[in-house]
């Protein structure tokens, strides 16, 4: 009963929203950095101040792997006081945000993480080898090291926020105001899709990559409904992200990285492959794997069901 673990803490909803606020400084505090780099870039006259608005030339004012920590740091401070807020303000601890067991399940994580990956790497290794034009090799042996230790550190981070924040604070704040279980499913969802409306691939794609943005967002909300915990979000996150990050990049993406290839192909060829065959095959897909290994059932309560306290013979209820 992973939404009923907010009966556990302090779950007025006043308090969600004070916690999403906090939650939102610390993402501020943590991009200063950033914004002191360009000052003092803009100080020594390296930057057309006139092009500050335009995101694609912030991105290229510094070294790629030096722009990468600036753009997954502020999430570290997002986590940070995501759950420093669940602590002091809702009292609740980090197992109860993460799942309804009575411990992290990280053999969970780790399957969701390797699985993915394996699957992610073969696609993208599938599509260079069906159209090796559209690929450049863009391997550096040195900036490419330097980006998997910044990758294997603050990817992570930064996946593991946007879960924590939409499928864990989020989904059991909404959950116990509205009493039921399909809001937060459809909500958290189009939230986490609204809020990659910056980046650079809605531009050059249009409003459909929501498509894929949203239909993201509902994959990780069902299976952390059904499976009553963030690990399988948490691992297939952080793989996506990652092996991303490191096999491709192309100049019209949010990660600009030294990965081993780059994309060449236009922004306007991506299609069905891209965007309709992960919500509408891959993912229904990866659901009945995930369900048939860790035998999921009573799907109509878990996805649409009523959220209710639970007894006070299950534990204390905090008011």
């Amino acid at each position: 009963m992973y939404i009923e673990q907010a009966y556990k803490s302090l779950h007025e909803f006043w308090r969600y929203v004070i916690g999403v606020i906090i939650s939102i400084i610390g993402v501020g505090v943590f991009s200063m950095p950033h914004a002191i780099a360009i000052a003092m870039k803009s100080l020594s006259g390296g930057v057309d101040e006139s092009q500050l608005e335009d995101l694609s030339y912030i991105m290229n004012l510094f070294d790629s792997n030096l722009n990468l920590v600036f753009m997954l740091l502020p999430f570290l401070g997002g986590l940070l006081f995501l759950l420093f807020s669940t602590k002091v303000i809702h009292q609740q601890t980090f197992t109860a945000l993460t799942t309804a067991r009575e411990k992290v399940d990280w053999g969970r994580v780790f399957f969701a993480f390797a699985f993915w990956g394996i699957v992610s790497s073969t696609l993208i290794a599938i599509g260079y080898f069906m159209e090796p034009e559209t690929f450049e090799l863009n391997f550096q042996l040195e900036p490419f090291l330097i980006l998997c230790v910044i990758a294997l550190l603050l990817i992570p981070i930064q996946t593991s926020f946007e879960e924590y924040l939409f499928r864990g604070y989020l989904m059991q704040g909404i959950g116990v105001l509205v009493k039921n279980k399909w809001f937060p499913l459809v909500i958290t969802s189009v939230v986490f899709g609204l809020m990659h409306l910056a980046n650079p691939e809605v531009e050059q794609l249009g409003p459909v990559i929501m498509v894929y943005y949203i239909g993201t967002g509902l994959f990780l909300a069902i299976i952390t409904l059904m499976d009553e915990g963030l690990e399988l979000a948490l691992g297939f996150h952080a793989a996506n992200n990652l092996f991303t990050a490191l096999l491709v990049t192309a100049d019209w993406t949010a990660f600009q990285t030294y990965s081993v290839f780059k994309d060449t192909s236009s922004p306007t060829e991506a299609g069905f492959f891209d965007i309709f065959m992960p919500v509408f095959v891959i993912f229904p897909l990866l659901i009945l794997i995930f369900a048939k290994k860790y035998k999921w059932n009573n799907w109509k309560d878990k996805l649409f069901g009523k959220v209710e306290p639970p007894l006070p013979d299950d534990y204390k209820i905090l008011d």
